[in-house]
């Protein structure tokens, strides 16, 4: 088998999106169950680290095989681009959706008991009963203020996703400022943090389609409810994001790009 093969990218796509959901979601599930401490131990800010370093970890483990895109938004970004073969958009996706499934599962199978004795709630995807207004164990945490629409939410995952473009469009660009000492993934990792910590709160940040498919999968599988009522599911965590990976990337050659000095 060649080294560069499709089906090697392919499994390392799989395998990435599978450590992305395990650590992300898991973080969430963490947060959710808290069976150690009570609620106000665990905050948005350990579900935003925890995925930051999910993403880190996921990028470090497949970048050298497929590039770790883990995200069809930013497959489909670098298609648009013209730095990515059209031919490998469906297989990359296919790959980060069945990882995303299976790292949903890994979840399941680590937090099963208490999932059951909560109740088994969304701690899978984003949308309406994804964000905890207390632990399911372990105490009573604060009540969520106002509401946001299906518009916010689908304005707020373009400009999300658009931001990790811009983020993931920098760090690669070796006429920018560069990245040194194999720091990349790292950085892409802050910047979802960034995402996460500043632009998170009215949608959950999905900012990758495949990270919500996958789960939202897997979560009705298990017996959570309600996770494909109405079209959120398929607006914001998905149309969205993939609409705003590509104003993201478009947008970062047309203000940035161009205007960087040629490599000597």
């Amino acid at each position: 088998m060649k080294r560069n093969s499709l089906l090697g990218e392919c499994l390392a796509e799989v395998f990435g999106t599978f450590i992305l959901i395990l650590l992300g979601d898991g973080v969430v599930a963490n947060v959710g169950l808290a069976p150690r401490l009570a609620a106000p131990a665990y905050n948005w800010n350990t579900i935003a680290f925890g995925w930051a370093m999910a993403v880190v970890v996921a990028v470090y483990v497949a970048g050298g095989v497929s590039g770790a895109h883990i995200n069809p938004a930013v497959t489909l970004a670098m298609a648009v681009r013209g730095t990515f073969p059209w031919r490998k958009v469906i297989p990359y996706w296919i790959s980060q959706i069945v990882g995303a499934f299976l790292g949903a599962l890994g979840v399941y199978l680590v937090y099963m008991e208490g999932l059951r004795a909560a109740g088994m709630p969304n701690v899978w995807c984003t949308g309406p009963g994804s964000i905890f207004s207390q632990a399911f164990w372990g105490g009573a945490g604060g009540q969520p203020i106002g509401h946001y629409s299906l518009l916010n939410a689908v304005i707020t995952e373009v400009f999300g996703t658009a931001t990790l473009l811009w983020g993931v469009a920098a760090v690669t660009d070796v006429r920018n400022l560069g990245v040194g000492a194999n720091l990349g993934p790292l950085l892409v990792g802050f910047v979802v943090l960034a995402v996460g910590l500043c632009l998170g709160g009215p949608s959950g940040y999905a900012i990758n389609p495949a990270r919500d498919l996958g789960p939202r999968l897997l979560g009705a599988l298990v017996g959570t409810k309600g996770l494909f009522t109405g079209v959120y599911w398929f607006v914001a965590p998905i149309i969205a994001t993939l609409i705003g990976g590509v104003l993201g990337i478009l947008s970062y050659d047309f203000l940035i790009s161009r205007f960087l000095p040629e490599k000597k």
